[in-house]
């Protein structure tokens, strides 16, 4: 009886080992299935690779996830072309393209790529030392992680840390993931392996 016990002891911890591992493929390759797009700029697939292109508007434009997420590891590849400038948002929600919400900034060199930015509120919460921003490879293919944890975010880019901050109203936020194109036009980057594991 106490081998079975145990034995199924083992059995509930591994699949509970596994589903907290479990990864979520937010970008599936092929289509937009799953997110919603806020404005007029252009989302598009080509190459298994998501685009993010600025419209005859010129304005902002987001890209958000269907589904909600409030603690979880993300994992991103971006990379930039013709200015760059864009955002990785976290616990967001959106009203036509007015968001309320936190960035992860995506940005040319020297301005700040793995900071955190309040839209519509606070504005800069914290920037990465001037000096991190040499792990950006503009032009080529990065890798953006971010841990958010109750009131608790740290960001990495290609593997360096660059910024962590605890912020009760971030620790507060309900929402989706969401990717920004910047207005002001000609913008242009690709995304893929957008990956999202849930922490309980």
């Amino acid at each position: 009886m106490k081998n079975s016990l145990f034995t199924l002891l083992i059995v509930l911890l591994f699949q509970a080992g596994n589903a907290q591992e479990t990864t979520i493929n937010l970008f599936n390759g092929e289509d937009l299935e799953g997110w919603v797009n806020h404005g007029t700029e252009k989302w598009y697939v080509e190459n298994g690779e998501l685009v993010c292109e600025s419209g005859p508007d010129a304005d902002y434009g987001y890209l958000s996830t269907k589904d909600f997420y409030k603690n979880f590891e993300l994992t991103v590849e971006f990379k930039q072309e013709n200015n760059g400038n864009s955002g990785v948002f976290i616990r967001s929600t959106f009203e036509g393209t007015k968001v309320t919400g936190w960035q992860v900034e995506v940005a040319p060199p020297e301005h700040s790529s793995g900071g955190i930015y309040e839209s519509y509120g606070r504005g800069w919460l914290i920037k990465p030392e001037l000096e991190k921003d040499k792990a950006l490879k503009m032009g080529e293919w990065n890798t953006m992680k971010i841990l958010a944890v109750g009131p608790n975010i740290t960001t990495w880019l290609n593997g360096v840390e660059m910024v962590k901050l605890t912020d009760e109203k971030i620790g507060k936020g309900e929402g989706a993931i969401a990717l920004q194109i910047h207005d002001g036009g000609g913008i242009k980057v690709r995304w893929r392996n957008i990956q999202l594991k849930r922490i309980n």
